[in-house]
C-alpha cells in the first residue's frame, strides 16, 4: 500500500484482492474472470469436478470456479435486503431468476441493476451453452448501499442492454483511443445518462454516483474529469494492463487507486492495453450493519431481517429448480415482474431495419 502527498490526485494505491475493497457508498465489488471449458449436456463444465468443494468452490482450479453451483456454475437462490446489486457482464451469459417472478438471460456488455430493498431472493447461474468451444465468463458485481430511508423500499428489477449504454471514444493527439462505457453518472460526449432505479442512491443528483468502465489503447492519454460535487469519493480499479501514469505517478497493475475527486487528472497508459473500473459517489455516511447478504443500519435491524426471512422467505421461490437455467437458445431476454418481456436482439434489428 502506498499513499501520496495531500495535494496529489492519487490519494492511495492498494493491490487488488478478492473481493475488491470499496468505499462508501459502495459495499462490495467482485470481479469474476473464469476460463470455463466446453459445456456438457447439463450446461455445466465438460470436465471433471474432482478436487473441488462443490457448493462452495472458489478455487479457480484450472482457471475457473463452480462457486455455489453443483452442476452449473453460479449462485443458486439466495436473499438480499438493504442494498442494490449492479452486475456488468462483459463475456458469457448469466441466467437470472428471482422471487418477484422475473427471469433474464443477459451478457455481452449488458447490465442488470437490482434494488433488493425490503427483500428479494434471486439466482444467478452461468450456463455453458457451447459444447464445441470454451465458454469464457467475465463480469463485475457491485453492491451499492441504500440510505436508511430506502432500505425497506419495494424491490426493483432493471435491465440496461449493451446497445443502450452510453459510450464515448476519445482519441489523443496521436490517435490512440480511450473507450468509456457509462453505466451510471454523466460523462460529456456520452449522451444522456441512464435512469437509475427510483429508490437508488444513484437516482439522487447530489449523490454524484458514477460507474464507468475504461479501455485504453497502448500509450493512450485521457483526462478523467473532476467529479460534479464536493464530498465525492472515487476509486479507479486498474485490473488489466501493466502500468499507468496518473497525474505523473507510475502505478503498476493490478491496483485499486483512490483518487481525489475534485480535480481532473490525466491517465497515460503503458505499453499494453489497459482496462479500468471507476466507482464514484458521495458517501451515504450512515452506520452499516452487515450480516452476509443483509445490509442494514443496526444489529437490531439485522436480527429483524433474519427473523422475517425465516418466516417469509421474502416471497418464496416459485421455480421448479433451485438452479434455474433458461434453455439452450443463446438469445438474451428479460421477463419483468408482471410479465412484460424484452428482447434486445429484436429491438436492435428493428432499429436497423
Amino acid at each position: 500500500m502506498s499513499a501520496s502527498p495531500a495535494s496529489h490526485p492519487v490519494v492511495q494505491v492498494k493491490p487488488l484482492g478478492f473481493p475488491w475493497e470499496t468505499i462508501d457508498p459502495f459495499l462490495f465489488c467482485a470481479y469474476h474472470d473464469d476460463a470455463y471449458p466446453k459445456g456438457n449436456a447439463d450446461m455445466g463444465p465438460a470436465a471433471s469436478l474432482a478436487g473441488r468443494a462443490i457448493g462452495q468452490d472458489f478455487s479457480r482450479k484450472d482457471g475457473w470456479s463452480m462457486y455455489h453451483g453443483e452442476k452449473v456454475p453460479g449462485f443458486p437462490p439466495h436473499p438480499h435486503r438493504g442494498f442494490e446489486t449492479v452486475t456488468i457482464v462483459r463475456k458469457g451469459l448469466i441466467d437470472h431468476s428471482d422471487s418477484l417472478g422475473a427471469t433474464a438471460r443477459f451478457g455481452g456488455g449488458d447490465v442488470q441493476w437490482l434494488t433488493a430493498g425490503k427483500g428479494i431472493v434471486h439466482a444467478e447461474m452461468f450456463p455453458l451453452l457451447d459444447q464445441n468451444r470454451d465458454n469464457p465468463l467475465e463480469l463485475f458485481q457491485i453492491w451499492l448501499n441504500l440510505p436508511a430511508r430506502s432500505k425497506m423500499s419495494d424491490p426493483h428489477f432493471t435491465m440496461f442492454w449493451s446497445q443502450d449504454i452510453p459510450r464515448v471514444t476519445a482519441t489523443d493527439e496521436a490517435g490512440r483511443p480511450t473507450e468509456v462505457a457509462v453505466i451510471a453518472g454523466h460523462l460529456q460526449g456520452a449522451g444522456a445518462p441512464l435512469p437509475a432505479p427510483p429508490n437508488s442512491w444513484a437516482a439522487q443528483a447530489e449523490a454524484d454516483v458514477a460507474i464507468w468502465t475504461l479501455r485504453m489503447a497502448p500509450g493512450a492519454r485521457w483526462t478523467l474529469p473532476a467529479a460534479a460535487g464536493p464530498g465525492t469519493r472515487r476509486t479507479l480499479y486498474f485490473f488489466k494492463g501493466a502500468q499507468v501514469q496518473i497525474g505523473g505517478q507510475a502505478i503498476s497493475g493490478p491496483s485499486a487507486i483512490q483518487l481525489r475527486a475534485d480535480t481532473a487528472v490525466e491517465l497515460v497508459n503503458g505499453d499494453i492495453e489497459g482496462e479500468f473500473l471507476l466507482l464514484q459517489g458521495r458517501p451515504i455516511a450512515e452506520p452499516v450493519a452487515q450480516y452476509g447478504p443483509f445490509v442494514m443500519n443496526t444489529q437490531a435491524e439485522i436480527a429483524q431481517t433474519m427473523a422475517e426471512y425465516q418466516r417469509t422467505q421474502f416471497g418464496g421461490w416459485s421455480f421448479d429448480s433451485d438452479t434455474p437455467v433458461h434453455g439452450r437458445d443463446p438469445a438474451r431476454f428479460a421477463v419483468h415482474p408482471g410479465g412484460r418481456e424484452e428482447r434486445p436482439e429484436k429491438a436492435q434489428a428493428s432499429a436497423g431495419a
